[in-house]
């Protein structure tokens, strides 16, 4: 059974493979070691049998919004519910945080409306657009999907 905890330094480079192999895909936006180091405190990992098997991020956009990010699996562990736990530890973040609004840009819509996202438009969301979007080669071509989950 899988389970999740805070990130730690020794997490960097299981994380950093984990996230390369996605972004070569096109799935996810490349973090360096580098920037993993700066914000491993805001990382979880899922863990099974003693290794990292999936990852996930909260990146505060603004007072009352946090998006998640760099949520992935290996490919083997796929569909064993580990990406849910993953959400959910991040959920239960942002609660403690006391933020009540928690979104992401996704292409797995199933995924997230299954954990009680709705899909909304990107536009709502200024504040990622003037985070991210600036600097992402798809900026003007963008086919994510926003979710958003309103936490009370």
């Amino acid at each position: 059974m899988a389970t999740c905890r805070s990130a730690t330094v020794e997490d960097i480079e299981p994380l950093y493979l984990m996230i390369e192999e996605y972004a070569q895909k096109g799935i996810m936006l490349p973090r360096s070691r580098a920037a993993l180091q700066r914000q491993i405190d805001l990382f979880v990992v899922a863990e099974m049998d003693g290794k990292v098997v999936g990852c996930g991020s909260l990146c505060r956009l603004g007072t009352d919004l946090v998006e998640i990010r760099s949520l992935g699996l290996r490919d083997e562990y796929q569909g064993k519910g580990i990406g849910s736990l993953i959400v959910k530890e991040l959920t239960e973040e942002a609660r403690r945080q006391k933020i009540p609004k928690i979104m992401a840009l996704t292409y797995a819509v199933d995924f997230f409306l299954r954990n009680g996202f709705e899909i909304v438009k990107k536009e709502i969301f200024p504040e990622k657009v003037w985070t991210d979007c600036v600097n992402c080669s798809k900026q003007h071509a963008c086919d994510e999907i926003a979710v958003l989950k309103m936490l009370n």
